[in-house]
């Protein structure tokens, strides 16, 4: 077996971890998150619970744990190892060892890895990335809900990868992130089907 890839799982694994929900909520705000809101590590709460900043900081930070370490590894090494270390981010985005194993969805560490994915071709970063980013913001701008819009944007980056890019290996990496968060967000999809989704407010 490749050590390789078990070395980029554990540092993947470790870099999601961070939860930059908890710590922007302690350092800045005296607030553990998890007590609030939905107890959610992820923007979202960060947003309901600190307000619109706080959230669409943790949201960056969120998606640059993803896109800085997947981005080197793609220029050291070849796709496989990216693909090990951006699963292993989500991972531990969402069962943080730093946080009790309670961590966010891995909603905007997934964007970040597609994006990182995609970002050495132009074409492919406005079309995979660019485009579905846009119908998240229409989504939730339209119908308030941050779930809905998640796991649709997410779907259309994985069907768009599929027709426009070559590399399969990478798209199937992508259809098991986007089943990845689909599981997290069991409990808002039954939320959403009997009416009862908290809708988004910053």
């Amino acid at each position: 077996m490749d050590m390789l890839y078990v070395l980029y799982f554990v540092i993947g694994y470790l870099i999601g971890s961070i939860p930059f929900a908890l710590i922007v909520g302690k350092v800045f705000y005296q607030v553990d998150i998890r007590k609030h809101g939905s107890g959610n590590l992820g923007g979202s709460n960060a947003g309901r619970v600190l307000g619109g900043k706080a959230g669409a900081l943790v949201i960056v930070l969120d998606v640059l744990k993803a896109v800085i370490p997947t981005l080197l590894v793609l220029t050291l090494h070849k796709p496989n190892y990216a693909i090990i270390l951006g699963l292993a981010i989500a991972i531990g985005h969402c069962y943080p060892i730093f946080a009790s194993f309670k961590g966010g969805k891995a909603v905007a560490t997934s964007f970040g890895y597609i994006g990182a994915c995609t970002v050495l071709t132009p074409s492919l970063f406005l079309f995979i990335l660019i485009i579905p980013l846009i119908t998240l913001y229409t989504v939730i701008k339209v119908t308030k809900y941050v779930s809905l819009g998640s796991i649709i944007s997410l779907g259309l980056s994985v069907t768009l990868s599929y027709l426009l890019q070559s590399n399969l290996v990478l798209s199937v990496s992508f259809t098991f992130l986007w089943l990845f968060v689909i599981f997290r967000h069991i409990p808002n999809i039954k939320k959403l089907i009997s009416h009862t989704e908290s809708k988004v407010t910053w």
